[in-house]
């Protein structure tokens, strides 16, 4: 992964995208004595099952890897932790967008999420660090029934599709397998 190559990991729940992006973190890692791994942790443990899952991450991440939590500024968590030998994982967008558009305090604050994608996307080509981006891709099944799920799968594909402009890479996770190809550049989202 060159210096400031980006590479976006999408696939179902259970998929294996936490455990590929770990894979490559460490690939990382041990290409020079220098390489460092920051994880950018966006869950928030709001209730005890979301804790077990953090939980479960935490205990299986590689040692060494420094993580830094960051359930809603993204683009300054990203600037504030990149190094030109140090890889960042951000795991995940998708809980990332939820803690956006479904808070647990009252409703979304719209503006400021759509201020908060534009920062995303304006940082990353700046970057001195490569990233690693992990996300869910939700829109596969049958339509949700309520306004508010199909708003947040549409976003979630919108997001995915604006940060994989921003990527060298795009990895499909099925069943634990990883299926990766180049992004095709100058395609709208």
């Amino acid at each position: 992964m060159a210096a400031s190559a980006h590479h976006l990991i999408v696939g179902g729940q259970r998929s294996g995208k936490s455990r590929q992006a770990e894979r490559l973190a460490l690939a990382w890692a041990a290409s020079g004595p220098d390489k460092e791994v920051c994880v950018i942790a966006t869950a928030l443990a709001l209730d005890s099952e979301m804790q077990a899952r953090i939980a479960r991450h935490q205990q299986d991440r590689p040692a060494g890897f420094a993580c830094v939590e960051s359930p809603l500024r993204l683009a300054a968590a990203l600037q504030a932790n990149a190094a030109p030998q140090r890889l960042l994982l951000v795991d995940c967008l998708t809980l990332w967008l939820t803690n956006w558009l479904m808070p647990m305090s009252g409703p979304p604050d719209l503006a400021a999420w759509e201020a908060e994608l534009q920062a995303l996307l304006d940082v990353l080509p700046k970057l001195a660090s490569p990233v690693l981006f992990v996300s869910n891709e939700v829109g596969w099944g049958v339509s949700p029934m309520s306004s508010e799920a199909r708003f947040y799968v549409d976003e979630l594909g919108r997001l995915n599709q604006q940060v994989a402009q921003a990527c060298q890479d795009l990895t499909l996770m099925v069943a634990g397998q990883a299926w990766t190809r180049p992004v095709e550049q100058g395609r709208k989202p």
